[in-house]
């Protein structure tokens, strides 16, 4: 190191500062992000038996998507490795510097009812919608109520244009609708979701018996 010309040597800091950068600047990304699982894209397995498009999983891994704020639905039986998938494609999001937040949907409701009641609820939508990709995990595993209904088009209306939503869930879209007890929030909500959204459907056995 010490004979190479001073050009070179400083050529060499400046890119370990720069990779130095970025490396903190993606583990910051990562924790904010909370993702459940810490997939990454080289993990995924891309085999047809999957029910996967090898080339729009790479294309979706560039996370061009998000700067268009279009959505993704991944879609699948109990355990074929949809909240994998979902992880690893908000890992490549993160290393593209976007942020991203992943949440279950029960547990997001929940807390959205809390905010209700402390009366931090605005303050609630507005730290969602800064995430420019929002990741809700079983995404109407059970039937909503009308107030659950409410605060998912609030959030969803805060998104649609603006940022990006990845939805996980073994319910097909055919059903999503019966799962909303008022049909407007429900057409509402829909069509915030499904019709600017790439889907993804996974098939297979399950991982977890693997």
């Amino acid at each position: 190191y010490a004979d190479m010309p001073f050009e070179d040597r400083l050529g060499l800091l400046v890119d370990y500062e720069c990779t130095h950068r970025d490396n903190n600047r993606l583990q910051r990304r990562l924790k904010a992000a909370k993702l459940q699982l810490p997939s990454t894209l080289e993990d995924l397995d891309l085999s047809p038996s999957r029910g996967l498009d090898r080339r729009l999983i790479l294309q979706l891994a560039q996370a061009d998507w998000i700067n268009q704020h279009l959505n993704i639905l991944i879609l699948g039986a109990t355990g074929v490795g949809k909240t994998f998938l979902a992880c690893a494609l908000a890992h490549s999001a993160c290393r593209h510097d976007f942020s991203v937040r992943y949440q279950r949907t029960s547990r997001l409701l929940q807390q959205a009812t809390l905010s209700h009641a402390d009366g931090s609820y605005p303050k609630f939508l507005d730290a969602l919608a800064r995430f420019q990709l929002l990741i809700l995990d079983d995404w109407l595993r059970d039937p909503l109520s009308r107030s659950q209904s409410q605060d998912l088009l609030e959030i969803l209306d805060d998104r649609y244009g603006r940022s990006s939503t990845m939805l996980v869930t073994q319910v097909p879209v055919a059903e999503w609708h019966d799962r909303f007890p008022d049909p407007t929030l429900g057409d509402a909500v829909l069509d915030r979701t499904i019709h600017n959204a790439y889907r993804l459907n996974l098939t297979g056995e399950s991982r977890r018996k693997l």
